[in-house]
């Protein structure tokens, strides 16, 4: 089987990747920080947030570190990091050209 191309990343994905940047985080960490990173603008519902996990784990951007009962901790695999990195530079790529074509 091909690999497939990865596309850009949802609002979603982006910030959810970016949770892990410093540290390790369960569910309820992610959604906190992403709460609170965005000023409440991006909402992750549980039913958004476990799907993003697992499509995440599948792709090993992230990593299960750890189970106590039901919570999981995940942290951001070197794959996972490139990735973050390539959107981010996508997105200040966006911005540029935007910028550019108001002058």
């Amino acid at each position: 089987m091909g690999t497939k191309e990865r596309g850009p990343l949802t609002e979603p994905m982006f910030y959810v990747l970016m949770s892990f940047l410093q540290q390790e985080m369960c569910g309820i960490e992610i959604t906190e920080f992403v709460s609170q990173k965005t000023g409440g603008r991006v909402v992750l519902g549980p039913g958004t947030l476990y799907t993003l996990l697992g499509k995440f784990q599948e792709e090993h951007l992230i990593e299960e570190t750890q189970v106590e009962g039901r919570k999981r901790t995940y942290r951001l695999t070197e794959k996972g990091r490139e990735v973050y990195l390539a959107e981010l530079e996508r997105l200040r790529t966006c911005v540029r050209d935007g910028e550019e074509a108001l002058l």
